[in-house]
């Protein structure tokens, strides 16, 4: 039942035209990809990685359900983003929306940066072309399932599983450092809390957030 549920849903909120179920934006980061970009998480995740670390965005619930349109002059109003990263969730749940999303986004000059946990080869196997045009204008994609039994200490990745590919040019001379380098977190504080984006171990975060409730 739970499966058909998430399935209307999906239906819904992921593939309605010129809109997107967004569950969360940074409009800067710098772990989430080359340089400093605009990050969004998709709402809605049908794979369901044990030990993922964005469990709020697997439902496939209404969050905030916002036009193509707009979703692009939030992103092109932000000076000085190298690009756009998409994660989630799982962005491929909502293709059609991200790929036209895309469309507004590169002739600007944004790159973009897209999260998978399917692997290339299952997605250009498929018979969606609103995957396959989402994937033209990709430029890096990281795809694979989270293994938690395969944890690592991976720059932009958070398991030894998962692989980068260089779609285009735009970030090919990285190619010979992604496996060198460690991973990432950003802290975002304010006075309300604080915000936590990047790969990292599950107990280090727990260990993190205990520190800062004392």
């Amino acid at each position: 039942m739970r499966g058909m549920t998430e399935h209307v849903l999906s239906k819904v909120y992921c593939e309605k035209g010129d809109y997107l179920n967004i569950g969360a934006w940074q409009e800067r980061s710098v772990v989430n990809g080359p340089g400093e970009r605009f990050v969004l998480w998709l709402q809605g995740c049908p794979l369901r990685c044990h030990g993922c670390v964005n469990s709020e965005f697997l439902p496939f619930v209404k969050r905030k359900l916002i036009s193509v349109d707009e979703m692009a002059q939030r992103i092109l109003v932000i000076n000085g983003i190298e690009g756009v990263t998409y994660t989630g969730g799982e962005p491929m749940a909502q293709a059609r929306g991200l790929a036209l999303l895309s469309e507004k986004l590169r002739p600007r000059g944004l790159m973009i940066v897209c999260y998978t946990g399917y692997t290339l080869e299952s997605l250009r196997a498929r018979n969606d072309p609103w995957v396959k045009r989402l994937l033209s204008h990709v430029d890096m994609l990281i795809d694979g399932p989270y293994v938690q039994e395969k944890a690592a200490n991976l720059l932009w990745r958070g398991s030894s599983n998962q692989r980068i590919h260089f779609l285009t040019d735009a970030y090919r001379h990285l190619a010979e450092q992604v496996d060198h380098r460690q991973a990432e977190i950003e802290f975002t504080i304010g006075s309300d809390g604080f915000i936590t984006t990047g790969t990292w171990p599950q107990e280090l975060l727990k260990r993190l957030e205990e520190k800062l409730r004392r």
